[in-house]
């Protein structure tokens, strides 16, 4: 692949940002807008950013597509995702991706319009999430603009939230969740009397029915377990509790910076891998970790749709490639 070089002898790079990787029955705007503010930012920045309204491919330095793929493809949208990712990797050039950022427990809506950007994976451990060189302004600017301070650690509670992922989500990685909830019960009460309350992911529309209290659910054969009724929030849920437990989803981000022990039982694909306990045995005398160099780190990867638009996230994950 061929670089046009401009004026100053510098390379410029080609930039295409894949319209019909959006779901055909979208009803969230900003999925269509991030793509666009993502060109035009790529164009601001002196490189070349399009905006491809079709299925076919277009030969670049980086494809940029909204979302990631599942294991199954049934769909249009996910099968030019597939075949962006597939693609720009046979030729060594990059896929650009946008997923939800980490905060939305505390903005629900995304007012802020702030998402989380990467090259080539959406796990620490696939992607490159460009958070090496460290800009401590970031996290000031992202927890003044969100309301959003980092609290103290809580020295008190009673109960352990388990917070479960959502069944068949990407990121449980062919883990059912159900048969997660019940390993997890068993090692977490293998070291600790605490009541248990199951909360099950709230954009999991099959948990009503696998959690139905009946002959033979999931939880029938548990003592001092409970569930979240429906429509309970996060924050009712961890009033008055001492720790939260997850598999590796961002989920657990929320009650880390509110000040809650986290244990995870995947943390080498989880974006709080280096603030989570995962010794369960410790889990009444828990680990203490500097979470804002964390906070730090991971706001180097939240980027906002006016700063899409200006360019500078793309002038930042420029330089990783």
């Amino acid at each position: 692949m061929n670089f046009v070089r401009d004026t100053l002898g510098i390379s410029s790079m080609k930039v295409v940002s894949y319209l019909k990787t959006v779901p055909g029955k979208n009803i969230n705007p900003q999925k269509e807008q991030l793509l666009f503010d993502f060109a035009e930012g790529v164009r601001q920045s002196g490189d070349e950013g399009l905006v491809h309204t079709q299925e076919n491919l277009i030969e670049c330095d980086a494809g940029m597509i909204q979302g990631w793929v599942y294991d199954k493809i049934t769909t249009p949208h996910l099968r030019l995702r597939s075949n962006v990712i597939r693609t720009q990797k046979e030729y060594g050039k990059h896929t650009i991706t946008a997923d939800a950022n980490l905060f939305l427990f505390h903005d629900p809506r995304n007012t802020k319009g702030y998402l989380r950007y990467s090259f080539d994976g959406i796990f620490p451990t696939t992607g490159v999430y460009c958070d090496t060189t460290i800009n401590e302004k970031r996290w000031r600017n992202i927890s003044k603009t969100l309301g959003l301070p980092l609290s103290d650690y809580t020295r008190v509670g009673n109960h352990i939230v388990l917070m479960c992922q959502r069944q068949g989500g990407w990121s449980m990685k062919g883990y059912d969740v159900v048969q997660w909830m019940q390993d997890t019960i068993r090692l977490i009460q293998s070291h600790t009397d605490r009541k248990i309350v199951i909360r099950s992911h709230p954009g999991d529309k099959l948990a009503v029915d696998y959690l139905a209290k009946r002959p033979g659910h999931p939880l029938e054969h548990f003592s001092n377990v409970e569930l979240s009724p429906p429509g309970r929030t996060l924050d009712q849920d961890l009033q008055g509790a001492w720790a939260v437990v997850n598999h590796n989803s961002s989920a657990a981000v929320g009650p880390i910076i509110k000040g809650y022990h986290a244990f995870l039982t995947d943390p080498k694909d989880s974006q709080c891998k280096e603030v989570v306990n995962t010794d369960f045995s410790k889990i009444e005398r828990p680990d203490y970790f500097d979470r804002l160099n964390w906070l730090q780190r991971i706001s180097m990867f939240h980027w906002n749709f006016e700063e899409l638009r200006n360019g500078s996230c793309w002038k930042h994950m420029r330089e990783y490639i």
